[in-house]
């Protein structure tokens, strides 16, 4: 009671904190005069200067205001734009490294300008990221703009181009790309042989768009990086043939928790069909000998009774193509981990491609908190703000709007069915559509969406279906959605980044109508009438009432909802929103079943009749967050495990950094050696004990192996007062004089990277395994909670314990090969490329997949992309790549003296 006198007298913290940096802004605003008043020349001059004052100890806080005044400017001569002061506010927000949350329209693509050119002027680097590879093309070459007019470079990051690219972007003040690029790059460049091979430089600063997409909604997956294994297709067959003959008593779903487990019954029908295909041996599923085949039921169980068809995936060209649960996109080239996306191809008969194993993972949580400051910006991020501050430390800012927003917000009507809810949302959207008001649905998934289009049909709608096959078309599309009687029907999230506008976007418009007009009079003609058509299409639309956002049901997160609320009512635009549902809704379905407010409605409500009442809304949203709740909890989980492995993941990919800068790591070599024997003399000659009790025989084989030395061990024992430090020392002599004996043979120049590329491939092989091992010991350490122990604490014990042993693993390694080694001339040395690797995105709880989708049309992104700093030399005109000789090896350099490789130069492919 008193808090909320305060808070209407005194305004909220929010509100207060908003009021101090608005006194920034009056600072801001004095400048305007000045920065109006110089050419061209002088403004861009402006970055050098600041620069050199940040030299001389100012610090970026001190330069705020002149930069921002300076940004301001520069994007009313480029973009004839000019930031308003709630902008200002946001921009100070991402320079503190907070989240700033911003009304859809506000402009927030314009506001990051502000913090990223301040941030710049050090020569650090400043990461821009955004959630798909439209957006991050589209934001470099827009307000790449602003940038290059004040003499700063941008670079942008999308799939497939080369690493001399990716390197050229990364050396860029500013550089734009997804979270996904971001993330595999970083692995990548902890799998390359060579400091040279790697493209990312130190991080210093990121602005996250869609702030609550990345660091909340894929948070919960990580980044893995796998390569292929053996083909057992045969297997996944076998296995898919005898999943398809239960019965649903034979197994126990459970979509809350997106699992499915045999009943008992279930376990024994199994194992009896397993055993007449003989797929098992001595008639026991869970014995040790059968755990692969309790894998591959696992997976087809999943795969055949949980994922569904054009819900969780669909099978496109012959292939199993994963949706995205949050944006209803298709993931091409993302693949479910752990044999569940070979389970599916085998439940949906197309080829079945060979097991991944990962060769590198990171979460998403632990990528960026690596940055020494972080910053987000979005729509909506205050219902997620205690998990950002937990997690990132980082507070949320909301930014009042620009203008007052006008949009009315309607309850909630509830159906009995989804046949009657979506029945009275086609005869609802053609009443709007009579009337001239535009309507943009929003659906959660791809066959919610065909099945709403097949309603309109019936009506005679006319209307539009976004199944989100290509960012760039779907912008052009979204962006038209307030245009006058538009139904435009798409996922939830479909169109981020593109701003719906009254009456049409001007831009879009010309873009797609005058694409082949030449410049000249005509085009300039036929620009005034576009524009003169959008004024009054606005106008018009605005009498009807705006743009109508009508949910066909409540996502899981209250979020996702406010997200597709905010589209409309941009800039005091009127606008209206209301959400139409049914107990046929999957949360209501899943999570609500057992309330007496379901239970009443299903009993009260006649079919085709609508119920409205503010206590709906309240009851779905207490639903809602409870699966936010629950969702925070699997995010807190995967962040806790990974912590474990995050801290190892440091010491291994430190260690890779210190080889790869050494000149030589022939001391570290002989550390391993000493370390070696030691371990060896020590295992098989416990201290403290006598001769007579020593493995001997185990001794001379280990000498053996890992050195490859035969000493007189039973001369040595018999001598008296052997003891352990004597055995040590005469076997180090001997390695030593043996390793000194290899050296003089080799070529002096060549065996230090010898030594450093061996130690390297040991590492990165036992790592990999090291993850596989992690892998299969998190899967089954909540087995551990059934003996009240708790599993995190259990996994943080034996995960240290299998790091020491890998460390140990390591150093033998290393030791065994360069003992054994035989000192030949080989071919000169090259430092090996990366293969191609497959990246995904999945959940380890759950399977699902949860990555920002890659453009499908790569080259229309690589056509967008801001020319390269230093171009490929090109060959005289009338040449061709015949005419430049082809060296032995495509990893050599080319002879047209370029400084690039063969392949990356007059060797690549077209």
């Amino acid at each position: 009671m008193f808090s909320a006198i305060a808070k209407s007298i005194f305004g909220s913290s929010n509100d207060r904190y908003v009021a101090k940096l608005q006194r920034i802004v009056d600072t801001i605003n004095g400048f305007e005069p000045q920065m109006e008043a110089m050419s061209d020349d002088e403004l861009k001059a402006q970055t050098a200067r600041f620069r050199e004052r940040h030299a001389n100890g100012e610090s970026l806080d001190d330069l705020l205001p002149e930069a921002f005044a300076t940004v301001r400017e520069a994007a009313k001569r480029t973009l004839g734009q000019r930031h308003y002061d709630v902008q200002m506010i946001g921009g100070i927000a991402l320079h503190r490294g907070e989240i700033a949350e911003m009304r859809t329209g506000e402009g927030k693509t314009l506001v990051s300008t502000l913090a990223a050119y301040l941030n710049a002027i050090p020569g650090k680097g400043v990461h821009v990221v955004t959630v798909n590879d439209y957006l991050a093309t589209r934001d470099a070459e827009w307000m790449g703009q602003v940038h290059n007019f004040l003499g700063l470079t941008v670079g942008v990051i999308v799939p497939n181009i080369p690493d001399f690219q990716r390197k050229e972007a990364y050396q860029a003040d500013i550089t734009y790309a997804t979270n996904n690029e971001l993330g595999f790059d970083y692995l990548r460049d902890n799998m390359k042989m060579s400091r040279e091979q790697m493209v990312q430089r130190p991080f210093n600063f990121a602005i996250v768009d869609e702030v609550d997409s990345i660091l909340i909604d894929e948070a919960r997956t990580p980044l893995i990086i796998s390569g292929p294994t053996e083909d057992k297709s045969e297997l996944y067959i076998a296995v898919d043939k005898l999943v398809k003959q239960l019965e649903p008593e034979d197994y126990e779903l459970d979509e809350k928790q997106r699992s499915v487990v045999l009943t008992e019954d279930g376990t024994e029908k199994v194992e009896r069909l397993l055993e007449s295909e003989g797929l098992i041996e001595g008639g026991n599923l869970y014995a040790v000998e059968n755990t692969q085949v309790v894998h591959h039921v696992n997976q087809a169980l999943q795969a055949v009774k949980r994922l569904k068809k054009d819900t969780d995936y669909i099978v496109k060209d012959d292939k199993v193509v994963i949706i995205d649960e949050f944006t209803g996109r298709m993931m091409d080239g993302r693949r479910w981990s752990d044999g569940l996306h070979q389970a599916v191809e085998a439940k949906e008969g197309v080829e079945i491609q060979p097991e991944n194993q990962t060769l590198a993972s990171i979460t998403f949580q632990n990528y960026f908190r690596m940055y020494p400051k972080l910053s987000g910006m979005t729509g909506t991020a205050l219902t997620e703000a205690p998990e950002f501050f937990d997690i990132y430390g980082m507070n949320v800012v909301s930014i009042p709007t620009n203008l007052p927003v006008q949009r009315i917000d309607e309850d909630d009507e509830f159906y009995k069915n989804i046949h009657d809810k979506f029945a009275a949302i086609a005869k609802e959207i053609k009443a709007r559509q009579e009337k001239g008001q535009p309507v943009l649905v929003g659906t959660v998934s791809i066959e919610k969406s065909e099945m709403l289009s097949e309603f309109l049909q019936k009506e005679g709608i006319e209307h539009s279906v976004l199944n989100a096959r290509f960012h760039e078309t779907e912008a052009h599309i979204v962006a038209q959605a307030g245009r006058l009687r538009a139904v435009t029907v798409s996922t939830n999230m479909a169109g981020r980044g593109t701003d719906i506008q009254l009456g049409g976007n001007v831009d879009f418009r010309i873009e797609d109508e005058l694409k082949d007009m030449e410049p000249g009079p005509e085009r300039d003609k036929a620009i005034e009438r576009i524009k003169a058509e959008v004024a009054e299409e606005r106008e018009k639309v605005k009498q009807a009432g705006g743009l109508f956002v009508l949910g066909t049901e409540r996502h899981e997160s209250r979020r996702i909802d406010n997200q597709l609320r905010g589209r409309s009512g941009r800039q005091g635009d009127p606008g209206m929103s209301r959400f139409y549902l049914s107990l046929d809704d999957d949360l209501l379905r899943i999570f609500g079943p057992d309330t007496a407010f379901s239970r009443l409605m299903n009993k009260n409500l006649e079919d085709g009749e609508a119920i409205t009442h503010p206590w709906i809304s309240k009851a779905i949203e207490t639903a809602q967050k409870k699966v936010e709740a629950r969702n925070y909890d699997i995010r807190k989980q995967v962040v806790e495990f990974d912590n474990v492995m995050n801290d190892q993941r440091k010491v291994i990919y430190e260690q890779r950094e210190e080889v790869m800068d050494a000149d030589h790591v022939s001391d570290v070599v002989e550390d391993f050696r000493a370390d070696t024997i030691a371990g060896i003399v020590t295992t098989h000659c416990p201290p403290g004990t006598y001769p007579e009790q020593w493995n001997v025989e185990g001794f001379k084989e280990a000498v053996d192996d890992v050195l490859d030395l035969q000493p007189p061990i039973e001369d040595w024992l018999n001598e008296e007062e052997v003891e352990q430090e004597l055995l040590i020392e005469r076997l180090s002599e001997m390695a030593d004089a043996k390793m000194a004996e290899k050296k003089a043979q080799a070529d002096p120049e060549r065996w230090p990277l010898f030594e450093k590329q061996k130690m390297l491939q040991t590492l990165d092989y036992h790592w990999k395994e090291h993850l596989a091992t992690l892998d299969a010991l998190r899967q089954a350490i909540f087995l551990r909670s059934y003996a009240q122990r708790k599993p995190i604490d259990e996994y943080k014990q034996e995960a240290f314990m299998l790091f020491e042993r890998l460390l140990i693993t390591i150093r033998e390694e290393v030791t065994r090969a360069l003992m054994k080694v035989r000192i030949q001339q080989p071919e000169p040395a090259t430092v090996p490329d990366l293969p191609d690797f497959i990246t995904s995105h999945f959940d380890p709880l759950s399977g699902d997949d949860d990555t920002a989708d890659v453009d499908a049309d790569t080259g229309a992104v690589m056509s967008r992309l801001p020319p390269r700093q230093s171009p490929r030399p090109e060959m005289p005109e009338g040449s061709g790549k015949d005419e430049v000789p082809a060296p032995s090896s495509r990893n050599a350099p080319c002879p047209c003296g370029s400084g690039r490789k063969y392949k990356h130069c007059h060797g690549a492919v077209a």
